[in-house]
């Protein structure tokens, strides 16, 4: 009968460690360290990813930004920016190109902050609707957050009745004026959810890094 002996003793096996350590072979790949820290740079994991604390960081703002659109009391523009501005300190602040970038980003998101008042005073001198109704319709979106389709219906029962107990307008011409200002409401959103979501993708795709990387 054949007798069984052990192939390798643990001195044998601690040198094959130092052997894998010191020494690899053409084509293995060498281990890194689980945590990185660069100078200037954000705290990170394993480099094999794009998903970075400024991205996660970001990315949160940005959904919350986003859901908030249709929220009139959120200033959804103004957190998605604040987003921009912790990733980009949190990553590392340099002159060029964040700089530029957060100006830029800032112009924009002025433009878009006025992207309600113009597109609600558009479609109020449009149908002849009044400065009472556009409040009414803000009033009215608030309120529709708690009822089906609020988004439509609140805003044009708040300006109707703006213009029938307020202004005194026949119901004609309330329901005129109230639908010119529901419509600049309803558009002016649908202005600031597209925007946001191009100047969302355009910085997650500029924080899209896949050398500094959360995932293991």
């Amino acid at each position: 009968m054949a007798s069984f002996t052990p192939v390798s003793s643990q001195p044998e096996r601690t040198a094959g460690v130092y052997q894998k350590r010191g020494q690899r072979g053409k084509g293995q790949r060498q281990s890194t360290p689980v945590w990185q820290l660069q100078p200037g740079r954000a705290r990170t994991l394993k480099r094999d990813g794009p998903v970075t604390w400024p991205f996660v960081v970001f990315l949160l703002a940005w959904l919350i930004g986003m859901v908030g659109t249709f929220v009139p009391v959120i200033p959804a523009t103004l957190i998605i920016f604040a987003g921009a501005l912790a990733a980009t300190f949190l990553g590392g602040f340099h002159p060029w190109p964040d700089l530029p970038f957060l100006m830029t980003f800032g112009v924009i998101t002025l433009l878009i902050s006025l992207i309600d008042n113009l597109a609600s005073a558009w479609g109020a001198r449009r149908y002849g609707g009044s400065r009472q109704a556009a409040w009414g319709a803000l009033i009215g979106s608030l309120a529709g957050l708690f009822i089906p389709f609020g988004l439509i219906v609140g805003p044009l029962t708040g300006a109707l009745l703006a213009e029938l107990l307020v202004v005194r307008k026949s119901p004609l011409a309330a329901l005129k004026s109230a639908y010119g200002t529901v419509l600049g409401v309803l558009g002016g959103v649908a202005a600031k959810f597209v925007l946001h979501l191009l100047i969302g993708l355009w910085e997650l795709w500029r924080l899209w890094d896949p050398a500094r990387s959360l995932w293991l």
